[in-house]
């Protein structure tokens, strides 16, 4: 009877034991589980839905805020021809990016951007570069009171550069300083205060100011 008394004792502790360890090992699957599925959601590895990560979502998200203030300079700046949108895969198996088409309003056709003409691009980066500095001013408060055009000019046809030059000297007027970095030459009856870099013969350069 003793031994029998021995064993139940035993048993009993351990069944209490191993009670104590499956209730534990109960929970630690559900946060196993709460776990997984939240960084299977983080990551884009949720079976069934889009592949877009965290990172990637937030990203696109103030990107989308970003076209919608640039497509306001882009249709003024093409005539009301073109909008930027964010590329959708639209398969569930794909990884979403941040890859920009272009949707020309003229004939209904959604290509990629790279297909653009080179005046047609650089109205479509100046437009971008405006969305950012507006949505930075709307959602920070913080002002970009200075901005900088590098070339590019050059590769737009008449009406595309006076509609360019027209957005520019608008935002110059409220308060912005615009700098265009240019060789147009058709750029320097438009601008008033110009500073006029030329190369001289010894080999150095020269800037002169002038103010019209």
């Amino acid at each position: 009877q003793k031994a029998v008394h021995t064993r139940i004792s035993t048993n009993g502790a351990a069944q209490k034991n191993i009670a104590a360890k499956q209730t534990e090992a109960e929970a630690l699957e559900k946060r196993y589980i709460w776990v997984k599925a939240l960084s299977d959601t983080a990551n884009g590895n949720v079976s069934g839905k889009e592949k877009i990560t965290l990172e990637a979502y937030i990203q696109a998200t103030y990107f989308d805020c970003i076209l919608q203030r640039a497509n306001l300079r882009l249709q003024k700046m093409s005539g009301g021809q073109y909008d930027l949108k964010r590329r959708s895969t639209g398969q569930k198996n794909s990884q979403i990016g941040l890859e920009l088409d272009i949707l020309d309003h003229y004939n209904g056709t959604l290509r990629s951007v790279k297909t653009l003409s080179g005046g047609e691009s650089f109205l479509a980066s100046l437009s971008l570069a405006l969305g950012l500095s507006d949505e930075i001013q709307a959602s920070t408060g913080i002002h970009l009171d200075t901005m900088f055009v590098d070339e590019g000019f050059g590769s737009l046809e008449e009406e595309s550069l006076s509609q360019a030059i027209d957005t520019l000297t608008a935002l110059s007027g409220a308060n912005r300083l615009v700098g265009i970095i240019s060789h147009v030459g058709e750029l320097k009856e438009r601008i008033d205060k110009q500073i006029l870099v030329t190369k001289t013969r010894e080999g150095y350069s020269k800037a002169q100011i002038r103010l019209e």
